[in-house]
Order: C-alpha cells, then sequence, then structure tokens
C-alpha cells in the first residue's frame, strides 16, 4: 500500500472515529454549555468528512449552518434559558430530578439505537458498485441552465424538495415568534474588538455572500450557502447591538422572509402553465429563472437565520412607547 493512501485511511479513520466520539460526548454531557460546543465542534468536523467525500457544496453548508448558525442558535437558546425554578426544583428534589433526567436519556437513547439500526441496514444492503443517477444528471445539465450538477438537482431536477425546505425555515420562524418570546431588546455594548470586528466582517461577509450565490452556477455554492453567510452577517450585526429599524421591521422584513418561498410557489405555477410539469423549466430561460430564484432564497434565508437567532419578533419602537 502506498504511503499517500496509508495516510488517507488513517486520517479518516480518525476523523471518523472523532466524530463518533464528539457525538457521544455532545450528547451525554451534563453541561449544557460544553454540549453546544461540542456540537459546534462535531459540525465542523463533519464538514471535513464531506471535503474529503468530495462533496464540497454540503461541506460548504455543513459549516456555515450545521455548525456556525445552528451553534449561534443554541448558544441564544441557552443565554435564554430559565433554569432557576428548575434548579431549585431539583435541589428540593434530588431523587425526583434524577429519575426524571434518567427516563428522559432512555428514550432518545433507544430512538437513536433504532434509527442507527435502520441506517446500518440501509447501508449493508446497498450494492458494492453504484452508479447512482450521476449519468442522468450529465445527460441533461445542458438543458439545466447551469453547469454545477449540484445546483441543478437543487434547483432543476429536484427543485421541490429546495422549495419545502424553505418553507420548513419560514415554518420555524413563525414558530418562535409564535411562542412569545421576547427578542433581544437590550443594547449590547460591543466594545472595541468586536465593534472593529463588525465593521471589517460584516462587509466582507455580503462580498462573499454575493460570490457564493452568483459562483453556485458553474461551481460550489447556491442559495443556502449564501444565504448562511449572510445570517452570519446579520447575527454579528445583532451581536454588536444592531437593531433592525422600526420602519423596516414591520412590512419589509416580512416581504423577506417570504420572498424566497413566494417566488418559489409562482415559478412552480409559471412552469405548470409554461412545461405542464412542475418547476420544468424552458432550456433557454432556465439560467436567468433560477438566478432570480436563488438571489430571493439566498435573502430569505439569510433573514430568516438571523431572525431566528434573535429569539422572537422585532418590536416596533412606536408600538413599544404605547405599551
Amino acid at each position: 500500500m502506498e504511503a499517500v493512501t496509508l495516510l488517507q485511511w488513517t486520517f479518516d479513520i480518525l476523523l471518523g472515529l472523532g466524530l463518533l466520539w464528539l457525538a457521544w460526548q455532545a450528547l451525554t454531557s451534563p453541561d449544557l454549555f460544553k454540549g453546544i460546543v461540542l456540537f459546534i465542534a462535531f459540525g465542523l468536523l463533519m464538514a471535513l468528512a464531506w471535503v474529503r467525500l468530495d462533496a464540497p457544496d454540503i461541506a460548504l453548508a455543513e459549516a456555515g449552518i450545521g455548525a456556525g448558525l445552528t451553534g449561534a442558535l443554541l448558544l441564544a437558546a441557552f443565554a435564554k434559558l430559565r433554569t432557576v425554578k428548575t434548579n431549585r426544583d431539583i435541589a428540593e428534589h434530588p431523587e425526583k430530578g434524577k429519575l426524571k433526567n434518567r427516563s428522559l436519556q432512555f428514550w432518545p437513547a433507544a430512538l437513536l439505537l433504532v434509527v442507527a439500526a435502520g441506517l446500518g441496514y440501509a447501508v449493508l444492503s446497498l450494492p458494492p458498485y453504484a452508479t447512482g443517477l450521476s449519468s442522468e444528471v450529465d445527460a441533461n445539465l445542458n438543458a439545466s441552465g447551469v453547469s454545477n450538477p449540484v445546483t441543478a438537482v437543487l434547483l432543476n431536477f429536484r427543485g421541490y424538495d429546495t422549495m419545502l425546505e424553505m418553507f420548513v425555515l419560514l415554518l420555524a420562524l413563525l414558530g418562535v415568534w409564535s411562542l412569545e418570546g421576547s427578542a433581544l431588546t437590550r443594547e449590547a455594548l460591543p466594545g472595541p474588538v468586536l465593534n472593529t470586528l463588525t465593521r471589517v466582517l460584516t462587509p466582507m461577509l455580503i462580498l462573499v455572500a454575493a460570490y457564493l450565490l452568483w459562483v453556485g452556477a458553474h461551481a460550489p455554492g447556491g442559495a443556502f450557502q449564501a444565504g448562511s453567510v449572510l445570517g452570519a452577517a446579520g447575527v454579528l450585526l445583532l451581536l454588536s447591538g444592531w437593531r433592525l429599524p422600526s420602519n423596516l421591521a414591520a412590512m419589509p422584513l416580512r416581504l423577506t422572509l417570504v420572498a424566497g418561498p413566494a417566488i418559489f410557489v409562482a415559478m412552480v405555477v409559471l412552469t405548470m402553465l409554461i412545461e405542464g410539469r412542475l418547476l420544468e423549466y424552458p432550456p433557454e430561460q432556465a439560467g436567468i429563472l433560477m438566478l432570480f430564484l436563488e438571489t430571493a432564497a439566498t435573502l430569505s434565508i439569510g433573514v430568516t437565520l438571523a431572525a431566528l437567532f434573535l429569539g422572537g419578533r422585532p418590536q416596533n419602537k412606536n408600538n413599544k412607547e404605547h405599551t
């Protein structure tokens, strides 16, 4: 066996073992903050695993959404937790708290074992050699409007999957807003370091998001990757104490949030009327239609992720003054 191959095998084995160890530690850690940090580290290693599997598009999404923004959302939720009462109850009834915690740990573990068994069975049932659908994708790539096969699959061949994901993201935000939780209204004191980072990184992140959106037609990138970077810029602004002006917190914000899903639905109706099939674009206009769709999706994804980090419906200052 060549030295390079042996080194790659060693790296992959260590990467897999590291993922398993981080997953176990994140799930079993009694310290919630430590568990979140381990989850973020797990996401970064998972992005590296996708790179080793020659899937840079998924690696970008995993690093941006799985590790970065999801970690930020978990940390924001952790900061909002009200554990005083729970801790007091457990302190007054320690045995009750232990029994409750044990019962809560059993059912997720049992469910994970069932899922792991199903995944193991599916992997072992795979044929030793499988070509997948790459040949069909390559055969129809010229008619898709883009040269990146991942973008072609996500927005053309299986565009309905992406459309449903957009609605899931929007529903998640509506669920957060329906909880009537208070948004982060306290003006933070960023300090010189965070203030400088915000001024430097925010324009750079917006440029990177625009680049990922544009390059997604023929290279790794696209709406979700660009939206996650745009959302990261929004999170950075929120951390520095910036808040959306009151005149943009009502209708303009809501229009931006629904722009992606709404244009997806409009595209479904348009393609049904023109081609008679769901999201089957005319080959001549496929590229420009998908770019238009990706632009709206990027804005909606970025604003939705930042709004999720805010943790509640933005308050209109005028309404706040009346209340």
